[in-house]
């Protein structure tokens, strides 16, 4: 699904197609050490979509702040620093709960 590649020993946990309301749309990707957002570039009239630059690489032990927002459209809150990144996920109560569970083992 995405050319993303992790380090040697860093295992992906989730991976999804969605949007950041500042980022715009892209690929959100948690592995087992960090956060990454790799945007995308969709083309409607083949329906495929083409991969652009790393916009985020968040360490895990970076990250101050997650939680799940919304109820119709559901968003993954991480605080990082001063920023604040809001990604529309498909199951935010997964991602949120699967990063912060990683936070803690790390």
């Amino acid at each position: 699904m995405v050319s993303f590649a992790p380090a040697p020993g860093e295992k992906v946990i989730l991976d999804e197609d969605c949007a950041e309301d500042k980022l715009r749309s892209g690929i959100l990707v948690l592995t087992d050490h960090r956060l990454v957002f790799q945007k995308t570039q969709g083309r409607m009239a083949t329906l495929s979509k083409k991969e652009g630059e790393v916009a985020l690489d968040i360490p895990l032990s970076k990250i101050t702040a997650v939680k799940a927002e919304g109820f119709l459209v559901k968003k993954v809150v991480i605080v990082f620093g001063d920023q604040t990144y809001k990604f529309g996920v498909f199951s935010n109560g997964k991602w949120e709960r699967e990063i912060k569970r990683l936070i803690a083992a790390n």
